[in-house]
């Protein structure tokens, strides 16, 4: 395994971490914002892990300077933040200058403690009014959107270089859509398909419009897995090992790289009538060339199209989710387990997956722009020792073994050009509420406090054996 303290990273190979509006701002009713779909989904009863909502989550709306120079004092190189669209235009009307301005002072902030500002427009936060018109499943959300990025490229476009359009695509369309265990808490299935298309629409709308004011670099975040298939000598496990490519990565890869989607998609969800959905011109918009290519990656999928014996533990599922209602595309799919470790959300812990992964990307798709891993990270039940720190013992060893992996990759030839760690801070992670910890700091949620995990001194350490990225 490379240690990732001795690898020689390439020239300016970008380290970083990253959150989520909704996750960790809080003042979810300040300074004009309104609310987003996942306000209101926190207060549905039974929605949401122990009850939780984002109203206060860690309060950086409030201790955004402070939160900065922690970020400062790790060495992070790029700072992945998203803009909080029920915040800079509460209700999709007029822009709210309070919001941006909130946003104005954090690129500020990060400029001036040499932090790379890294803006992601769409991180699930829908406000609500839009959803009561239909959300992501009417077309004309796309439009809204476009106009969405033009307020905030308008305010920010001056220092801001990084635009990433999209935030996983997949949970947002399918998992709120269909599943029903994000928000907006759907289960519809036509809907989730539509909103799939309309997100992808809505992308390639912001992107002409952020290229033609200027914006430097532009690109999308994809939430990706390896599909394997259980017993790759059964023809029902192969099967369901393409379905789960299909829909999980193919049919967000492919309307972005070749400007269609894939043949077997289409025939798995024809029943859904997908194909009505388009209308011509759509694909060559979806298409617009893209700067970079965001890849998150957690863990891999072991999946079969066979029935779990009866009381079998239902094993991993491929989304962060409580419970295991299917999305659509994976209603006849299970998820056994292989004997890996886990963390605290159940989720296998294969280093080699992330390797397998972006090596493969690169091998499939001759097109690829440059990759960012823009999330990669673990929860686990971390205990506050009595010397008051987090010895995250697990969490150091994933993170070490992830980056390993990612410098193997970069071996095999992969163009990975930088690293951010999910989450720089403990937050409100969806359906789960405050149960599951990332960050790689501790967050007292009682007071407020900010605690250095171990993993985050190791990945200052190896940060700061590394010339800043650029």
């Amino acid at each position: 395994m490379i240690d990732p303290n001795e690898y020689r990273w390439p020239e300016g190979f970008l380290f970083g971490s990253a959150t989520a509006a909704a996750q960790i701002e809080g003042a979810a009713h300040e300074d004009g914002k309104e609310d987003s779909i996942w306000d209101a989904y926190a207060r549905v009863p039974g929605a949401v892990a122990g009850g939780d909502t984002p109203e206060v989550a860690v309060d950086h709306y409030h201790r955004m300077p402070e939160d900065v120079r922690l970020m400062q004092r790790l060495g992070l190189g790029s700072y992945r933040f998203s803009t909080s669209w029920a915040r800079v235009k509460p209700g999709d009307r007029e822009v709210n200058r309070k919001g941006l301005d909130f946003y104005s002072r954090l690129v500020d902030e990060l400029l001036d403690a040499g932090i790379l500002p890294w803006l992601t427009l769409y991180h699930w936060d829908l406000p609500q009014a839009v959803e009561e018109r239909g959300g992501w499943a009417n077309r004309d959300t796309a439009a809204r959107f476009r106009d969405y990025a033009a307020a905030v490229h308008d305010a920010l476009g001056d220092r801001v270089t990084h635009w990433t359009t999209f935030n996983e695509p997949l949970c947002s369309s399918l998992i709120g859509y269909a599943g029903g265990e994000h928000a907006p808490g759907r289960r519809e299935p036509r809907a989730a398909l539509a909103a799939l298309h309309h997100q992808h629409l809505a992308h390639g709308l912001a992107t002409d419009l952020l290229r033609e004011r200027g914006a430097e670099r532009i690109g999308i975040t994809l939430n990706l897995t390896n599909a394997v298939p259980n017993d790759p000598s059964d023809p029902v496990d192969l099967d369901a090992a393409r379905r789960l490519d299909a829909i999980w990565n193919r049919a967000f890869l492919e309307p972005l790289l070749l400007a269609a989607y894939p043949d077997d998609f289409l025939e798995d969800v024809r029943e859904h009538d997908f194909e009505s959905l388009l209308r011509p011109g759509d694909l060559d918009t979806i298409a617009a060339p893209i700067d970079f290519l965001g890849v998150n990656h957690y863990h891999d999928d072991n999946v079969s199209g066979h029935p779990l014996p009866p009381g079998t533990p239902p094993g991993l599922r491929p989304a962060p989710r409580p419970t295991s209602s299917p999305f659509v595309g994976s209603e006849h799919l299970t998820f056994p387990r292989r004997g890996l470790p886990v963390t605290a959300m159940d989720w296998e812990v294969n280093p080699d997956g992330m390797r397998t992964l972006l090596v493969r990307l690169g091998r499939e798709y001759p097109n690829l722009p440059p990759l960012y891993v823009t999330e990669n990270g673990s929860a686990y039940d971390d205990v506050v020792a009595e010397d008051g720190a987090v010895h995250d013992a697990e969490r150091v060893a994933y993170l070490r073994a992830h980056l390993s992996a990612v410098a193997e990759a970069i071996d095999e030839g992969a163009d990975v050009r930088g690293y951010f760690v999910w989450s720089l801070l403990d937050n409100f992670e969806w359906a789960w509420g405050y149960a599951k910890r990332f960050g790689i700091v501790r967050v007292d949620y009682e007071t407020q406090e900010r605690i250095p995990k171990d993993s985050a001194l190791e990945y200052a350490g190896i940060i700061g054996r590394v010339p800043a990225g650029t």
